[in-house]
């Protein structure tokens, strides 16, 4: 009887190692990762009443924070930004990490994924799809993104934030210079 109890417990913890959330990344390891341990020091994006107006578009809802938080990097050859952002799936809010260089997304990354369904958002089949991709006429993304079945509202969030952070680079750049 205890040797069933114990394998049954075994089998509960390697299912609930299996089922667990690959993608939690902090984003302090996310950051490192982008700029090889060089790490530049944060910086802050004041939103003006007609940004929040342009960011409510992108997002479809309201947007009520003053700042947003970003690390930026250049060099004579290229300018990038990383931005940490967090977007309501259905439920719950979805932590993503854009890393953008030259205009376009480099790596989009979910770092924490919250909801119950819809985590294929987390793997590198549905986010590669977001490599390279710049903004076009009105904020939209230069190429359509194939959703998932049963992850409608996750591809969605993905998909304004990425259209956010390449706004948003686009802002700090042309402030910077």
């Amino acid at each position: 009887m205890q040797k069933k109890l114990v394998l049954i417990t075994l089998f509960c913890i390697l299912l609930t190692s299996v089922n667990a959330n690959s993608a939690d990344q902090k984003p302090a390891e996310f950051i490192n990762n982008i700029f090889n341990e060089i790490v530049p020091k944060p910086d802050v994006l004041w939103l003006t009443k007609q940004d929040k107006i342009d960011v409510a578009e992108i997002l479809q809802h309201k947007f009520n924070r003053l700042r947003i938080r970003y690390w930026q990097k250049s060099t004579k050859d290229k300018t990038e930004t990383l931005w940490i952002l967090d977007e309501i799936g259905k439920e719950k809010p979805i932590t993503i990490g854009v890393h953008i260089q030259n205009k376009q997304i480099v790596q989009l990354k979910v770092l924490t994924y919250r909801e119950s369904r819809g985590g294929e958002v987390e793997h590198s089949f549905f986010t590669d799809q977001f490599k390279l991709a710049r903004l076009v006429g009105e904020n939209k993304l230069d190429r359509h993104i194939d959703g998932i079945t049963g992850a409608t509202m996750s591809v969605r969030a993905l998909t304004k934030v990425a259209r956010l952070a390449l706004w948003l680079d686009q802002k700090v750049t042309v402030n910077a210079k």
